[in-house]
């Protein structure tokens, strides 16, 4: 009966989670130059904010610079989490994220608004396992209260998302840091060019 009630509860507060992520979602679209979502992915173009940071090839990302902020479709996340489970669930939305970013690669070039994107974006938890081999470098936050917010946030969205998310934010905490990830549009156009089919039949 425990076991039921805590699954009920669960429920019910990932249910009213999605509705305040749907909210989030508008306000974002108003607050930014075009929100497009691209498979599992949602690619939000606005202006970077924040100190200027320095790429592993040398350039440079300033404040004011155009990016595009990527952010996990948490609503599809959470239904392979339910019909998956955690572990096969990690691997599809792995699968799923680098079939985002082909996608992305395929548009850079044909959508207006990615035309001035200067880098691809991101803040993440699961840096040590979610984004292996995808390509992005890894920035830590600066300490201070932005950090501090994001880390209570993405910790308490693994807590509602992942089946396993309670134990695991309560046995791997240290580990739970959030971190920017960067891949510039140079390096990324480069990379995911070698990865299309067309290039490797060239």
């Amino acid at each position: 009966m425990k076991l039921i009630k805590t699954t009920a509860l669960k429920t019910g507060v990932q249910a009213a989670w999605m509705k305040w992520e749907g909210l989030f979602d508008r306000i974002t679209r108003l607050r930014s130059k075009r929100v497009l979502s691209y498979g599992i992915c949602k690619l939000v173009v606005r202006p970077f904010h924040g100190k200027s940071i320095r790429s592993d090839s040398g350039q440079w990302l300033h404040a004011g610079d155009w990016i595009g902020e990527l952010h996990l479709d948490n609503g599809q996340v959470l239904e392979l989490s339910r019909s998956l489970g955690p572990d096969r669930a990690a691997l599809k939305t792995a699968r799923l994220l680098k079939q985002s970013l082909r996608q992305i690669h395929e548009a850079m070039d044909q959508v207006p608004e990615l035309a001035e994107v200067k880098a691809l974006t991101g803040i993440t938890l699961l840096h040590r396992g979610l984004t292996h081999g995808l390509g992005f470098e890894q920035h830590q936050l600066k300490a201070g209260w932005f950090r501090l917010l994001t880390t209570i946030y993405l910790r308490f969205l693994l807590r509602m998302l992942h089946p396993a998310g309670q134990k695991r934010v309560k046995h791997s905490a240290p580990k739970l840091v959030p971190q920017m990830l960067l891949m510039t549009r140079q390096a990324f156009m480069e990379r995911y060019r070698r990865e299309s089919p067309l290039y490797n039949v060239i």
